[in-house]
């Protein structure tokens, strides 16, 4: 069998659909969007177009959308300038969020001496929302709630009205790092009037390189780049057209076909399961990720009951992507920091792996890991 990708949540193949939109504007659109001239104009109205068709899926107006790097360049755009432009003194988080999030915090904290105040997790990784409560009354001093809506490990889900209705009640800010979620899942800010969000293209079939953050009307965002006036301001830089047109592009197909493939998908993560439960013994599943309600049907974080050191590799060998944690975590020698915030030291010494599917997998790829896996444990 060729090559089979089970690592989406770390990216996603791009859509053929989303590549002749990029080749198309790089071949056809070419001038600068800050450009008086008409070719310049031509671009520049193509990004507020994208602009404006990104916004409608949330039920947000374009002005809220702000075209970035990546969901890692959004987060810290969002959180610095809680701090250093919105009053923020306070960050209440999880030490299972993504590391977009710890390590700015961590560079907030040196920098400028913020208070962060850590919520409660149980062994399953879920939010207590009591302790979260008490956090958000517990001062006056202005907060802001950093919490993500689906976790790129283990894939719990986040109940983000739940946090998006203590915040308001609290005065407290709620940005959400949604990069798992987007594409996956319906966000409508008028139903969940959160503050902050932030996207990145490739975990929904989009270019790399691209994504957004999502700015509540109403806060005056000062920039981390600075060299020009892109963005009304909020970051400098020349826009990026086909990559920002090709994201628009894979949102567009995601959103429209959500309902479809999030169930086709789900009955791919159903089968997996049933067949791991069938054929190994002790196998346990770390999250929720077992859960149809309580994880994301993307992701499924499988704890075998010993360690096996080279089954990561084995499964490369036998044409198998997938993820030991989060790609970002490759190459680390500290494991996921996700898992050993969760699990015992018994369990995390165990060998875990995350398989996160797309609507490119199949139930005969499935069987094919099935039988791969049965050569390497015992």
């Amino acid at each position: 069998m060729e090559n089979i990708y089970l690592d989406n949540a770390a990216t996603t193949p791009i859509l053929p659909e989303v590549i002749d939109v990029v080749t198309h504007t790089m071949t056809n659109f070419y001038g600068n969007p800050s450009s008086s001239h008409k070719i310049g104009r031509k671009s520049k109205s193509l990004v507020e177009t994208a602009r404006k068709n990104i916004a409608k899926q949330f039920n947000a107006a374009s002005n809220e959308i702000i075209f970035t790097a990546g969901a890692s360049e959004a987060d810290n755009l969002i959180l610095r300038n809680a701090v250093t432009n919105l009053d923020v003194t306070t960050i209440i988080s999880s030490k299972i969020e993504h590391h977009a999030i710890l390590h700015t915090i961590d560079s907030l904290v040196k920098e400028f001496g913020i208070t962060v105040n850590w919520v409660d997790l149980d062994e399953n990784g879920a939010v207590d929302y009591n302790h979260l409560e008490h956090l958000v009354q517990n001062s006056n001093e202005k907060k802001l709630v950093s919490l993500m809506y689906v976790n790129n490990e283990i894939g719990n889900l986040l109940d983000i009205k739940k946090v998006s209705d203590l915040c308001i009640e609290n005065a407290a800010l709620f940005h959400s790092d949604a990069v798992q979620g987007i594409g996956h899942f319906n966000i409508d800010i008028k139903q969940i009037p959160i503050d902050f969000f932030v996207s990145s293209a490739h975990k929904y079939h989009g270019p790399k390189g691209v994504g957004f953050a999502y700015i509540k009307k109403g806060f005056g965002i000062q920039p981390i780049l600075h060299g020009g006036e892109q963005e009304r301001g909020a970051r400098a830089g020349t826009e990026n057209i086909h990559s920002i047109l090709g994201m628009e592009k894979a949102l567009e197909i995601a959103c429209a076909n959500l309902k479809e493939e999030s169930a086709n998908i789900q009955k791919i993560k159903n089968y997996f399961i049933q067949e791991l439960k069938n054929n190994f013994e002790g196998i346990q599943f770390n999250g929720f990720s077992e859960s149809e309600t309580k994880s994301s049907f993307i992701i499924l974080n499988v704890r075998f009951p010993k360690e096996y050191p080279m089954l990561l590799f084995n499964l490369d060998i036998k044409g198998i992507a997938v993820s030991g944690g989060s790609a970002c975590q490759s190459g680390s020698n500290k494991g996921s920091h996700v898992l050993n915030e969760i699990l015992t030291e018994n369990d995390a010494s165990k060998t875990s792996i995350r398989f996160s599917f797309s609507k490119f997998n199949t139930l005969a790829e499935i069987d094919y890991v099935i039988t791969s896996l049965k050569e390497f444990i015992d």
